[in-house]
């Protein structure tokens, strides 16, 4: 699933491909823009927010995406081949002389006014790889909910933007307490704000995401069920938290976390 990290790595790689240069192509292939055009207009910037891609054109528009899942924006250089999947899959199409950037299963694909940006991220808390970063903001937002389990918590982009289940699961390591621990009974829960915050900016530059330092184990407990804790030996477990369609795979070390956890 594309994190902060993914997402500020994609918004980057679009504004290279984009930015500056007029649309020669602009495709929205949702019912509700079918028949926009976009040709013609210049890409102001493209700027991440969160896990929201928000592409800005002149004349005040902004197209904005989310890539949820398994959505992803691929970017090809004129005459190249498209190959990140069939075409049934394609959700949007941005393109100029030199380059065109081809969105693949996104389920969020929205037309609005730049000065209504507010209405698709104005809910965000702040962004933990954003110029408006604010440790103290998140935090406060996190204890506003002592009662709350903490990796329900980090994953509310409400209380701060760009976690996503890979980085729960390392940050609850990390601060050494089970996900299921409430915020209010974390020892030292002051410092989850800026080690997230140290973890996506170490990995924003690359897709390959690390928070052990050693790239032969990249990760310390999401992925890794059943296999031994990089710190203690203990086989990592996995479960479930949240809630139906919310509910998302869980990864801890019982030997190394501490507070509860499902049987």
């Amino acid at each position: 699933m594309p994190e902060g990290d993914t997402v500020f790595h994609t918004a980057r790689r679009l504004d290279a491909a984009l930015s500056g240069r007029r649309l020669t192509v602009a495709d929205l292939r949702v019912p509700r823009f079918a028949t926009a055009d976009l040709t013609g207009r210049e890409v102001r910037d493209v700027t991440p927010r969160g896990k929201h891609l928000l592409t800005r054109l002149s004349g005040g528009l902004t197209l904005h995406t989310h890539l949820r899942m398994d959505g992803a924006w691929r970017v090809y250089e004129a005459g190249e081949r498209w190959r990140g999947g069939p075409g049934h899959q394609i959700r949007a199409v941005l393109g100029n002389e030199a380059r065109t950037a081809v969105g693949y299963r996104l389920p969020v694909v929205e037309l609005l006014r730049t000065a209504d940006e507010d209405r698709a991220v104005g809910h965000l808390g702040p962004d933990l790889l954003g110029p408006d970063w604010d440790a103290g903001a998140a935090l406060a937002r996190l204890l506003a909910a002592p009662e709350r389990p903490l990796g329900e918590a980090l994953l509310d982009q409400r209380n701060l933007a760009g976690i996503g289940n890979v980085y729960k699961s390392e940050l609850c390591f990390l601060l050494r307490v089970t996900p299921w621990t409430p915020v209010g009974d974390v020892p030292g829960v002051e410092r989850a704000p800026a080690l997230a915050a140290r973890l996506l900016h170490a990995n924003r530059d690359t897709f390959r995401r690390v928070t052990t330092g050693r790239r032969d184990t990249p990760l310390y407990v999401y992925g890794r069920a059943r296999r031994p804790c990089l710190r203690c030996g203990t086989p990592v477990r996995e479960a479930e938290q949240g809630d139906g369609t919310r509910a998302r795979p869980t990864y801890w070390c019982p030997g190394c976390q501490q507070g509860p956890a499902p049987s």
